[in-house]
């Protein structure tokens, strides 16, 4: 279980901290239902931009914004329903979008999840730590941000080779940015890099978002009541929900698979990988450029238990599928194709991994052979506004994007999406891809080989941390009544 104790010497000062920097912080039911939101930080939200660096802004930290760049308020989810046009498939696949969080994905969420708890609890102690972000790219933007609002320090890591886009706007709101060897694939530099700082220094507090179990509570949570909403919304009287679709990245948004079994037990969470560095599938190796998924390794945090099919997504799909949906070549040869323009103009709110969570869809749609009753769930993690600089290395590398190079790209990687590189999981299987947290969990990160067998053999331990939202509200609330601000 997340550990709530109370530190109240560094509590009070957590108090102070937050009445003297005008800090209100939200609960999970805020976040799921800004109904509850109170009138008058909804009047503050209107003079404020969903990306300004104010805490106020805590409290967009929901999938229901209304998706304006300033001075929005809330309403329903935000997702969209592709058109078979585009797909290629008859089954209805549905993407909640991330764009609409600040910073552009819904990291913030996740590392909300992980820096709450230990804030409101007093261990987490803003005057003295500084909180560190292991990242191979969002998390550590959406820690750095949560961490300026609620007047936190904080340590960014993440690759080299990561987005320009993800380094300069760091470079403005994280206290120190640490780039490590390699790119998406070089997870263990990054835990490398963690110990170095632990023995370093004795004020850092860090939120491992491939351990930290608020990274999974609060995609449980709030992401999984966001897809039951959406389901609510557009189910018909014959159609189905078959099961979601996302890459593993850190498998907390997996998390949302445990909510929606819970729900529909006969559905299906499909778990997604680069093809290039094929971990879950062959226990394999290598570097892609799906950015946002990090790999070579099983997250401490993936529920295993609830994955039914693992699959392997070639990043020259999403590249080439990247230039499709964004370059005027591109989009005119899909309107002449079919696809509404309408949509045609939203295909920025796909990122890399946005579309490796869509080609995902279309497989599972292609596998199970669904039909129109049949629906998908999968995310929009960010859009094309964090890739823009992955664009122009194309233009300088490949050339201008020309229409033959649409038809080309239109055939083989969206039309011609097929169904391989995939597994079914039986038990056993599943057990296979557990056991290979040992590896990193167990030889190298200092987990214990009795939490691992109770990850797989305890029914309660996966519900046990379910059970503690209430708590975890309640101690927000009470921390909000100590600040004395609303």
């Amino acid at each position: 279980m997340i550990d709530l104790h109370i530190d109240e010497k560094q509590l009070e000062r957590t108090v102070e901290r937050a009445r003297e920097r005008n800090i209100i912080v939200p609960t999970f039911a805020q976040m799921k239902n800004p109904e509850l939101i109170p009138d008058s930080v909804k009047e503050d939200l209107k003079k404020i931009g969903l990306w300004d660096i104010t805490s106020r802004n805590l409290f967009r930290i929901t999938w229901k914004n209304e998706p304006v760049e300033k001075g929005g308020g809330f309403d329903g989810v935000n997702y969209v329903e592709l058109p078979s046009s585009l797909t290629g498939v008859e089954a209805r696949i549905i993407a909640l979008v991330g764009k609409w969080f600040p910073t552009g994905a819904h990291k913030v969420g996740a590392t909300f999840g992980c820096l709450v708890p230990r804030l409101v609890t007093g261990q987490f102690d803003p005057t003295f730590h500084q909180a560190v972000w292991p990242s191979t790219g969002n998390y550590c933007r959406g820690g750095a941000y949560d961490a300026s609002l609620l007047a936190c320090e904080s340590i960014a890591i993440l690759p080299e080779g990561m987005s320009r886009e993800r380094f300069d706007w760091l470079a403005k709101v994280a206290g120190e940015v640490i780039a490590t060897p390699g790119t998406e694939s070089n997870v263990k530099e990054i835990y490398d890099k963690v110990w170095e700082l632990r023995a370093e220094r004795d004020n850092i507090f860090v939120f491992n978002q491939f351990d930290e179990f608020g990274n999974y509570l609060w995609h449980y949570e709030v992401t999984g009541h966001a897809m039951e909403e959406v389901l609510q919304e557009v189910l018909g009287a014959q159609d189905e929900y078959r099961g979601l679709t996302l890459t593993t990245g850190s498998a907390g948004t997996l998390g949302v698979g445990d909510y929606m079994k819970q729900i529909f037990p006969a559905s299906k969470n499909v778990a997604g990988e680069a093809l290039q560095c094929p971990t879950l599938l062959e226990n394999g190796y290598g570097a892609h450029r799906i950015e946002g998924i990090g790999d070579k390794h099983v997250p401490w945090i993936h529920n295993v238990h609830n994955t039914d099919m693992i699959m392997a997504i070639d990043d020259n799909a999403v590249v080439n599928l990247a230039r499709l949906f964004n370059e005027p070549a591109g989009r005119k040869y899909l309107v002449e194709k079919g696809v509404p323009e309408d949509m045609v103009n939203q295909l920025d709110l796909l990122g890399f991994s946005s579309i490796a969570n869509t080609v995902m869809a279309i497989k599972m749609a292609k596998y199970y052979e669904m039909d129109h009753n049949d629906v998908i769930l999968t995310v929009w993690t960010d859009s094309m506004e964090l890739y823009g600089s992955r664009l122009k290395e194309m233009h300088e590398e490949i050339g201008e994007y020309t229409e033959m190079d649409a038809g080309r790209t239109h055939a083989q990687y969206l039309q011609g999406i097929t169904p391989n590189n995939l597994q079914e999981l039986t038990y056993k299987d599943q057990r296979r891809v557990h056991n290979l947290k040992y590896f990193t969990w167990v030889e190298q990160q200092g987990k214990t080989y009795e939490e691992i067998q109770q990850q797989w053999y305890d029914k309660d331990y996966w519900t046990s941390y379910q059970k503690q939202i209430p708590e975890i509200d309640a101690l927000i609330e009470e921390f909000n009544d100590r600040v004395g601000l609303l």
